[in-house]
């Protein structure tokens, strides 16, 4: 079974749909690269898609272990190159509201484990990836 339909609408805009529960995500072209950026690039989301990965194998692991990580977030900054354009590097800057409360066990747990996502295995090798907990 599918997972997700792609619609390009034109103007370097597409619309995917996740089919299991018809939410929608809109791209555009970034404005370095001829768009308008008034979306998400797909380079965009694929960085993106690294945090969301960390934070959701993360708090799988916190409920697990009883560890109280709402309100934890991640700032994500992409680093481009040119020839050929591709994404270079990914930092991803976590934040964690209750991170004095943690021990250094849990911070163990939560580090290993966001460091192991699904995501993190299928990016390429050649992208650098920066990682900083914010402990």
């Amino acid at each position: 079974m599918a997972t997700s339909k792609v619609i390009y609408n034109g103007g370097l805009r597409t619309t995917s749909t996740h089919l299991q529960s018809g939410d929608e995500i809109i791209t555009d072209a970034p404005v370095d690269n001829h768009g308008k950026g008034e979306a998400f690039s797909p380079t965009d989301l694929m960085t993106t898609s690294f945090a969301n990965c960390m934070l959701t194998v993360m708090g799988i692991a916190a409920q697990t272990h009883e560890i109280d990580m709402d309100g934890a977030s991640a700032e994500v900054t992409k680093i481009m190159e040119a020839n050929p354009r591709r994404v270079t590097e990914i930092h991803v800057n976590l934040h964690f509201p209750k991170k004095d409360e943690y021990s250094d066990k849990q911070k163990k747990i939560l580090e290993h484990t966001g460091l192991n996502c699904p995501v993190h295995y299928s990016l390429h090798p050649d992208i650098k990836r920066v990682i900083d907990f914010g402990w």
